[in-house]
């Protein structure tokens, strides 16, 4: 029997709200579930029925009569409704589907529900069953989203609520931005954006319905389990109303307690590119022996510290310092640092070794510099040596790369930069020389430029993978020397580069020694019938290396669960090691950055500007006017998200949050800022835009 909408109404069935069995979400849907359990738990619920797809027999009242007895008794006089989907793929523990399927409100008359039913039910995605919720038209004076952790920093000690006048329709579409209220569990108000006016009349949210809303907040909690993602509204009397409750599903993973705050700005240009297992032991871990050499003898930190934290890691395959061990940013509490003794007596302890040392490093340095030419002038070509002398020179590299950086760092905190070029001058001075054509008209390459003038490695990044001209990291584009380098000076030779530029310089000529050893026995094993085996050599460890060249072999298979690291985005400027390893980006200071907005989460991503037409370039950030859940399917392999207007609990924000895409709102004029193609750094924790 036909009920006017093209649908068959005895394969429908009617459920109330109040009946247990609306609190099955495989019959009524998730949202409709939830509410449910809601209601029945005393919560602000309004009533209403669930229009069930096939439901089992005597599962519900079905045909048409049911249909209309229940639209009767709560569109009585006309009353408007709201007609909302509720799938059960919808407000689940693993997925919100935040504003994917629609929703009908101030409907009117049966024909215009019979309409919103069919909106509904057509609204349905992949087949997946899809019930409709039918409740009376609440008239909002205020209304907002509440949540009951913050999913954007993971704090579970804090609330957040968003509120506008009116209906939370207006938020949650992304076309209102709202006022954003964080408050602890207790209720006390921890800040506003924006800030509200003094006169209570005013505010969008007092006091008192901040209390109220805190109490439900910890009712649906105790009621469904978990902190939830709810909407909220306060109609004409001031009554509060619960409608819609769903858990949380994308909370920000936070930084365990005592994570130690790490950066790449000290190391990024050393090692820009992302590393692979191989070349950090081989580069990374002399580096941090070398700088904790150095921070024991200048006596900056406590040497139990400097066991327990390197002072340089890696982080997704980046190179990452300890910002605070290397300095670079203040204690976060100045006043207590100031009236410690204990800094300024390990300092006074090492002040004779420094005086005595700021005195003998110029020598000592050129001594090292001296024994490393030495060394590296007397090593055999690498095809003509055994697999042992191969052996021998990497671990020579490693332990005299740990007292090159030793000496580099003492010599910029000692000796400061010194007089002269820099390795790099020195570097693009040489090649603005030799780029010129030969006799023959012949333009030489990178890797014979480099045979020539080996200070040409200071422009370049060390590498395990092609070869000395073209080096790249993390499967990256191969890095070459600059085509034109604006240079005008005259090349002056790296004996008179200052001792600190002497010492980088070192650095890098070992390095790239240890490169080309690495690929001559990667070369070896190609011979003897291993095509991959420079990609299998670079996932080993320097142990398994040690191993493999003493005669044991490659290993058949890769060690388990350690493939080639792709390319990985940069590295936050400041952040902390999550739970699950990844960067959490920390915010130094309060407020938002200047030119930046609300950070909505998602984390940090890197990418081109794209305004959602014409074709999407790789690695798309998306810039928007405001965040539109029809541009929902577009998030998956987004780079960022960035709006001029918005919420951070819209529905397309909490999906941005799950698809883990860096989102920012509230950032003016964005869409002039950011024009497509251009490169735009996204910050979902701070709420950067660059």
């Amino acid at each position: 029997m036909g009920i006017g909408i093209g649908l068959d109404a005895d394969r429908l069935g009617v459920v109330p709200l109040d009946a247990e069995r609306a609190r099955d979400p495989t019959l009524a849907g998730g949202k409709a579930a939830n509410l449910a359990r809601a209601r029945a738990a005393g919560l602000p619920v309004l009533p209403g029925f669930v229009i069930a797809p096939r439901p089992p027999d005597g599962a519900a009242d079905t045909g048409a009569a049911a249909l209309r007895r229940a639209w009767d008794g709560l569109a009585a006089g006309g009353s408007p409704l709201a007609v909302r989907s509720s799938s059960a793929v919808e407000d689940a523990a693993d997925s919100s589907m935040a504003g994917r399927f629609a929703s009908v409100l101030d409907v009117r008359g049966w024909d215009g529900f019979t309409s919103a039913v069919r909106t509904v039910l057509d609204s349905a995605a992949g087949g997946e069953p899809m019930a409709v919720l039918v409740q009376p038209m609440a008239r909002s004076v205020v209304g907002g989203v509440m949540f009951g952790a913050d999913p954007v920093s993971g704090r579970r000690d804090r609330l957040l609520i968003s509120a506008v006048r009116g209906g939370p329709d207006r938020l949650v579409d992304g076309s209102a931005q709202g006022v954003r209220y964080q408050l602890t569990r207790l209720g006390r108000l921890v800040s506003v954006e924006p800030p509200e006016p003094h006169r209570h009349r005013r505010r969008v949210l007092g006091r008192r319905r901040l209390a109220r809303l805190v109490q439900l907040a910890r009712r649906t909690e105790r009621a469904l389990g978990a902190p939830q993602d709810m909407e909220f509204g306060f109609d004409g009397d001031d009554r509060l109303w619960l409608f819609q409750a769903r858990p949380i599903t994308a909370m920000a993973v936070r930084a365990p307690r005592g994570a130690r705050l790490l950066g790449p700005g000290p190391v990024a240009e050393t090692f820009p590119d992302v590393l692979q297992p191989l070349e950090e032991d081989l580069w990374v871990v002399p580096m941090a022996h070398g700088l904790t050499l150095a921070l024991d003898i200048a006596g900056t930190a406590p040497r139990r510290t400097l066991r327990a934290f390197p002072p340089v890691t890696t982080v997704d395959g980046r190179a990452a310092a300890d910002l605070r061990l290397l300095g670079a940013i203040p204690s976060a509490h100045p006043v207590l640092h100031f009236i410690n003794p204990v800094p300024g007596a390990r300092r006074a302890t090492a002040a004779w070794r420094i005086g005595r040392l700021r005195t003998a490093l110029p020598l000592l340095a050129l001594d090292l510099v001296a024994d490393v030419d030495r060394e590296l002038a007397a090593l055999p070509v690498p095809g003509a040596m055994l697999s042992g002398q191969l052996l021998t020179a990497l671990a020579w590299g490693r332990a005299v790369l740990s007292a090159l950086h030793a000496q580099e760092s003492l010599a910029g905190a000692l000796l400061g930069p010194g007089s002269g070029s820099t390795a790099a001058g020195e570097a693009l001075a040489v090649l603005a020389e030799v780029r010129a054509p030969a006799g023959d008209g012949r333009v030489p390459d990178d890797e014979e430029l480099i045979a020539r003038h080996p200070v040409l490695l200071a422009l370049l990044p060390p590498s395990l993978a092609g070869g000395a001209g073209g080096v790249s990291g993390g499967g990256g584009a191969g890095r070459r020397l600059p085509e034109r380098t604006g240079w005008t000076g005259a090349p002056r030779g790296v004996g008179a580069l200052p001792t600190r530029e002497a010492l980088r310089l070192r650095i890098r000529w070992v390095q790239e020694m240890q490169a080309r050893l690495v690929r001559e026995f990667a070369a070896r094993l190609t011979a003897a019938g291993r095509p991959d085996a420079l990609t299998r050599l670079s996932v080993l460890r320097w142990e398994e290396l040690t191993a493999a060249l003493d005669g044991g072999g490659l290993p058949p298979d890769p060690p388990p669960g350690r493939e080639p690291r792709p390319p990985a985005p940069p590295l936050p400027a400041v952040f902390r090691v999550g739970e699950d390893g990844r960067p959490v980006p920390e915010r130094l200071g309060r407020g938002a950055p200047e030119g930046g907005g609300q950070p909505a989460g998602g984390g940090f991503g890197t990418g081109t500007a794209w305004h959602g037409t014409g074709e999407r370039p790789p690695g798309a950030v998306l810039v928007v006017r405001s965040l539109d859940p029809a541009l929902a399917p577009e998030l998956p392999g987004l780079a960022g998200l960035v709006a001029e207007t918005g919420s951070v609990l819209s529905h397309l924000a909490v999906l941005a949050r799950e698809y883990r895409v860096p989102t920012v709102v509230g950032v003016a004029g964005a869409l002039d800022r950011f024009p497509p193609g251009a490169e735009v750094s996204v910050d979902g924790t701070t709420g950067a835009v660059t």
